[in-house]
Parts: structure tokens; C-alpha cells; sequence
């Protein structure tokens, strides 16, 4: 298997293995699509998104892979207290993978994360869906 595909399922795996302040079970997809029934409950997916390759110097590469974590949920009331608990998941899993090297690859060490926009407002507009990205950049020790 590819390195990005085993780093999206070792992301998958970490996600599994920890306790989070909402419930849910990741999945390593690569067309996060839900029909709104299946968005009652929260769907956290791992999709593979990029691999930037960089000279270090004249004979080896630099490796980046980003990964994308998706949490997404039909809103119930779409009150601010409803959406808070969705803003604070992502931050809660934006922290535990800042500098972190995973279990299921020790080699990848997460060196950046992106959560831009913090959320998509217009899948609050028109779909009353939290909808939020977050982009974990890794560089993998080959």
C-alpha cells in the first residue's frame, strides 16, 4: 500500500483509539458523501488529500503528506450551544494531533494543522450541516 493511504488509516486508528467529547467511529474515505439521514449522527472521515515532495538537498527529498479530517452533522436546533460542542471536538482533535507521532506509524510526526474556514457556513445556510475541515500536514521518515 501507498505511504499516504497506511498514514490515513493510522490517522483512522487514533482517532478509534482515544476518548473524545462527542462519540464517533472514523473512516478512511476518499468521497465523503452522506445522505442527510446517515448525518443525524456524527461522521468523522479521513480522506487523503496531498503529498508535497521538496528537495533537502542534492540526493534526498522531503516528504509532507496532508491528510484530511472531516466532522460533520445535521444540526438539531442550530443554536450556538449546539455548534460550540462541534467547534470544541475539532479543536479538542486539532491539539491531540499538533507534534504528535502516531502509534500506528511512528515514523509520521504531524508538524502543522489547518482548520480554515473553521467551519462551512454554507452548509450551515442551506443544509443546517456543521461541516469542518481539518488538514494534518506529516512528515514521514522514510
Amino acid at each position: 500500500m501507498s505511504t499516504i493511504v497506511n498514514l490515513a488509516d493510522a490517522v483512522v486508528s487514533e482517532l478509534n483509539n482515544e476518548e473524545w467529547s462527542l462519540p464517533f467511529a472514523a473512516r478512511r474515505l476518499y468521497r465523503p458523501r452522506f445522505a442527510p439521514v446517515d448525518l443525524k449522527t456524527l461522521q468523522v472521515s479521513v480522506v487523503p488529500r496531498a503529498l508535497l515532495m521538496e528537495g533537502a538537498n542534492r540526493t534526498e527529498d522531503s516528504h509532507q503528506y496532508q491528510i484530511d479530517v472531516a466532522i460533520q452533522q445535521k444540526l438539531d436546533a442550530e443554536t450556538v450551544e449546539e455548534i460550540d460542542l462541534f467547534v470544541g471536538l475539532v479543536e479538542e482533535i486539532a491539539r491531540h494531533f499538533r507534534w504528535r507521532r502516531l502509534a500506528a506509524m511512528p515514523s509520521a510526526l504531524c508538524v502543522k494543522v489547518e482548520n480554515e474556514p473553521v467551519y462551512a457556513i454554507e452548509h450551515l445556510e442551506e443544509l443546517r450541516c456543521f461541516t469542518s475541515i481539518l488538514t494534518l500536514s506529516f512528515r514521514v521518515l522514510e
